[in-house]
C-alpha cells in the first residue's frame, strides 16, 4: 500500500471500517477497496474479536488492514499488530502525542499510524486539537509518528455515528499530511467534499452502509464507489 497522496486529479481511495463478516471482506476485496478497518475497540457494536480470531484477520490477503484503537495499551497494540498482521494503526480515542511517539518507536516502520481527530461543534476545543495533533509532527525525528490523520465526527462513542461534522472546518487549517474524511460520508453530500480546499486522501465510511452494526450493504457500497470516482 502506498504512502503517497492521492494525486488531485484522481478520486479519494475508499476504507470501509468496523468489518465483521468474511464473505464481506472478500467482495470489498474484489471490489479493490483499499483499506479495511476493523475495530479493536471492546465496547463497540462492531468488536471485530466478537466475530474473527486474529489468526483470521492476519490470514486475510490485503495490504490495507487497518486495526481501529481507543485508549489501548502501547503493548497491547503491537502485540495485536503482530498477531492480526495489520498494515496500519488507527488511533481513534485520546492518545497523547508521547503515546504516538512511543508507539512509532515500537512498531516496525512499514506499520503505519493514523491519528483520527474526533470535531465538535466548540471551535476553540477543534482548534486545541488541530494544534496538539500538527505539533506532533515537529519531533525532529526522520521517521514521522504518524502517517495520516482522520476527521471524523466527535462522540462519546468514539465514532460510528454516521453523522457529519462541518466540513468547512477542515478550510480553516493547513493540514500538513494526507487525510481520511469519515463521519457520515455517503451518496447525500459526497458532492460537497469538492468545497475541500486540501482534498482527502481517502473517503472512510460504516454505519451509512450496514444494515445492522457490523453487517454492510456491499451493493449500495459498489454504487458508492462508482458514484464518487463519477464526481471527481
Amino acid at each position: 500500500m502506498s504512502l503517497q497522496p492521492t494525486p488531485s486529479n484522481l478520486p479519494p481511495q475508499l476504507k470501509v471500517c468496523g468489518l465483521t463478516k468474511p464473505d464481506q471482506i472478500q467482495e470489498l476485496i474484489s471490489m479493490k477497496v483499499d483499506f479495511l478497518g476493523f475495530i479493536f475497540y471492546e465496547k463497540s457494536p462492531r468488536y471485530v474479536l466478537n466475530h474473527l480470531s486474529l489468526e483470521e484477520i492476519s490470514a486475510i490477503d490485503h495490504q490495507g488492514k487497518v486495526g481501529v484503537f481507543v485508549n489501548e495499551g502501547i503493548d497491547e497494540i503491537v502485540e495485536t499488530v503482530q498477531q492480526a498482521g495489520l498494515n496500519f494503526v488507527q488511533l481513534h480515542g485520546d492518545e497523547s502525542n508521547d503515546f504516538m511517539i512511543e508507539l512509532r518507536q515500537k512498531l516496525i516502520p512499514e506499520v503505519g499510524i493514523i491519528k483520527a481527530i474526533r470535531i465538535g461543534s466548540d471551535a476553540s476545543e477543534n482548534k486545541n486539537k488541530m494544534t496538539q495533533a500538527f505539533n506532533l509532527l515537529r519531533t525532529g525525528s526522520d521517521l514521522l509518528p504518524i502517517t495520516y490523520y482522520l476527521f471524523d465526527t466527535d462522540s462519546k462513542s468514539f465514532g460510528g455515528t454516521g453523522r457529519q461534522f462541518d466540513w468547512n472546518i477542515l478550510n480553516e487549517f493547513e493540514i500538513p499530511l494526507p487525510y481520511f474524511l469519515s463521519g457520515g460520508v455517503s451518496e447525500e453530500n459526497i458532492r460537497n467534499i469538492t468545497t475541500l480546499k486540501r482534498q482527502p486522501f481517502a473517503l472512510d465510511i460504516n454505519s451509512k452502509f450496514e444494515t445492522e452494526p457490523g453487517n454492510k450493504n456491499t451493493d449500495r457500497i459498489k454504487e458508492f464507489k462508482i458514484l464518487y470516482q463519477q464526481n471527481r
